[in-house]
C-alpha cells in the first residue's frame, strides 16, 4: 500500500492543500499540532501512515518531510518540498522566534495574522480578499499554544542540509517566484545538492503557493505524486 500524504507548515492545515486534495482525493493531510520537535513529527507521521509513501510537504511541513526521508528512507516513493529551506538555526532567530510567540499570547491570534500573514503572501494576491480571508480564518483555527510549539520545532530543527544529498528517491521542489521568507535561492541550493530533483518556480506567488496559485502547484503535485 502508498500513502499520499500532504503535510502543512506553520499554523496551517488541510486549507492549504484544497486544491490538490481535489485531484488526489485519496491524499490525507498530516497533522503536527501536538509535537515541539520536528523529529518526533516525521517519527509520528511513519509510525501513523504504515507502508510506501508519497509525500509533500510545505514550509515546515517540507522540513518535517526531509527528516522522514531520512528517518526511513526506504519507505519514501516520491517527495515535494514546497517554499522552503535547510539552512540551520541563524544568528538571532532565536530571539526574534521567542518575541513573536510572545506577541502570541500577548495579543491573540487575531493580531498574529495581521502581522504574519502579509509578508507571506505576494503584494498583489493580497489584495485579495477571498484569498486573504481564507488564510485569516486558517490561522485563527489554532491557538498560541500550538503556535509556540511548532515555533519550538523550528527553532531546533535539525541541519537538512548535513543529509540532503542522501535522499535518492524522486524530489519535486516548488517554490513561489515572490517567495520573500523562503526565496527561489535557497531552492537552487536544494537542487545543487539532491541527486534527482526539479524545480518548478510558481509565478505571481509568495510564500503561501499552494494558496496563491492552487491550480498551478496542484497541477505539478497531482502530475508528480501519482502513479
Amino acid at each position: 500500500m502508498t500513502t499520499t500524504l500532504l503535510i502543512p507548515g506553520l499554523l496551517c492545515d488541510a486549507f492549504c492543500w484544497e486544491a490538490t486534495l481535489a485531484r488526489l482525493p485519496d491524499a490525507k493531510v498530516a497533522d503536527l499540532s501536538t509535537q515541539d520537535d520536528l523529529t518526533q513529527m516525521a517519527r509520528d507521521l511513519l509510525e501513523q501512515n504504515p507502508g510506501r509513501l508519497r509525500v509533500a510537504g510545505h514550509s515546515m511541513g517540507a522540513r518535517v518531510a526531509m527528516e522522514m526521508a531520512r528517518l526511513a528512507p526506504e519507505r519514501i516513493e516520491k517527495l515535494s518540498l514546497l517554499d522552503t529551506g535547510i539552512h540551520p538555526l541563524k544568528e538571532g532567530e532565536p530571539a526574534k522566534r521567542a518575541e513573536i510567540v510572545k506577541f502570541a499570547y500577548d495579543n491573540g491570534m487575531q493580531a498574529l495574522a495581521d502581522r504574519w500573514l502579509p509578508p507571506m503572501v505576494w503584494a498583489e494576491n493580497q489584495k485579495n480578499t477571498a484569498l486573504m480571508a481564507g488564510l485569516n480564518a486558517m490561522v485563527l483555527r489554532m491557538n498560541p499554544d500550538l503556535h509556540a510549539r511548532q515555533i519550538n520545532a523550528l527553532v531546533t530543527r535539525p541541519d537538512a542540509s548535513a543529509y540532503l544529498d542522501q535522499i535518492t528517491c524522486p524530489v519535486l521542489l516548488i517554490v513561489g517566484r515572490q517567495d520573500q521568507w523562503s526565496p527561489v535561492s535557497q531552492h537552487e541550493d536544494m537542487l545543487a545538492l539532491l541527486p534527482d530533483a526539479r524545480l518548478e518556480i510558481i509565478e505571481e506567488a509568495g510564500h503561501f503557493a499552494p494558496v496563491e496559485r492552487p491550480d498551478a502547484v496542484a497541477d505539478l503535485l497531482s502530475e508528480f505524486l501519482k502513479d
